[in-house]
């Protein structure tokens, strides 16, 4: 049996091939060097971006904040009815989104409907008028007693 000292010492790797072992085996290739030399300056000109708009965003809450303490008993009530009406909007607007493909895919399905399915639709249509039929003569049956 080998001595456990010995297989610790074994074990450990130099620092040196532990970092190139984290290093890829190749340079990066000419798209990649590209791409980097293209979006760091992008990158940068946004992140100066974003931070102007803070900033702006801060000195324009700083100036409004008395005019809001001030007129926020008129302000409150108007912006929970407008929330409220934008609400209604959306809502309204996805039911109807939602009607519109639900009615779309229905239409849809009937008119693929070919083969052994069409004569089940056909069959249903039959039962529903045969129904239909059958009510109204007893509700002329019953009006006429």
């Amino acid at each position: 049996m080998a001595d456990p000292r010995q297989q610790q010492q074994q074990q450990q790797i130099q620092p040196t091939e532990a970092m190139k072992s984290l290093l890829p085996q190749k340079g990066p290739s000419k798209s990649q060097v590209l791409a980097v030399v293209t979006l760091f300056p992008v990158g940068g000109a946004l992140l100066c971006l974003a931070g102007l708009t803070l900033t702006g965003t801060l000195i324009g809450l700083a100036v409004a904040t008395p005019l809001l303490l001030l007129f926020s008993p008129v302000l409150v009530p108007a912006v929970i009815t407008i929330a409220l009406a934008v609400t209604g909007f959306l809502t309204s607007g996805a039911f109807g989104i939602t009607a519109l493909s639900s009615l779309s895919w229905i239409i849809n399905y009937l008119r693929s409907i070919r083969g052994p399915g069409r004569e089940q639709l056909e069959h249903a249509k039959r039962r529903v008028q045969d129904t239909a039929g059958t009510m109204g003569q007893r509700t002329r049956e019953t009006g006429h007693t």
